[in-house]
């Protein structure tokens, strides 16, 4: 399957696995865009490439449906290096949001706790979000309240660092919390806030 990708190029939009150039275009006419993006009229196709051809340049159908359709002079092996470029940028730019997971029992003591929150505010520095677990056993599902309180504190620790994506939610035996880091503006605001009150 061949998928369809289109380019903004100056004059129109260029389908970058779908352009004729150059011999490949058999139409008898065509609209004209120069190398620099400027209309040059409509010219029979043996000119259109002779004027090409005389800057080194492919001619491209850029608007096949078009009527005449539409050609441009340009550099196609240079546009479709930039094309690529541009895409490999993009693909790097674009950031995966990663999901950690934390798991507590109900019956936690102080210093696990804190070791805990310590790697999940890494977690968080790290752009990660983190699914906070309680696991309960046996009797301890008759006090859901206890794992409640456990989730409470830790949003309340966490609350300059982090906001709640996921309320608080009991599942069978587990109850589970979905933490996201705070963006850096809504950080400066908390800050803010804690400052003022």
């Amino acid at each position: 399957m061949c998928l369809r990708v289109s380019y903004i190029y100056g004059g129109g939009t260029i389908s970058a696995q779908e352009s004729r150039l150059n011999e490949e275009i058999n139409v008898s006419e065509c609209r004209l865009i120069g190398v620099d993006g400027s209309q040059l009229g409509i010219y029979k196709i043996k000119d259109a490439q002779r004027i090409a051809d005389e800057q080194g340049l492919d001619l491209v159908e850029i608007a096949p449906d078009a009527s005449p359709p539409v050609c441009r002079v340009m550099d196609y092996g240079k546009f479709k290096y930039e094309q690529a470029m541009k895409a490999k940028q993009a693909r790097k730019n674009q950031t995966r949001v990663e999901i950690k997971e934390m798991k507590f029992r109900p019956k936690i003591d102080k210093g696990d706790y804190e070791t805990k929150k310590k790697h999940i505010m890494r977690f968080l520095a790290g752009g990660a979000k983190v699914k906070v677990t309680i696991m309960f056993r046996g009797r301890e599902m008759a006090h859901p309240e206890i794992g409640l309180k456990i989730l409470e504190n830790l949003s309340e620790d966490l609350k300059g660092d982090a906001i709640i994506e996921n309320q608080p939610k009991l599942e069978g035996r587990n109850m589970f919390m979905l933490i996201a880091p705070l963006k850096k503006k809504e950080k400066e605001t908390t800050n803010a806030k804690d400052e003022d009150a």
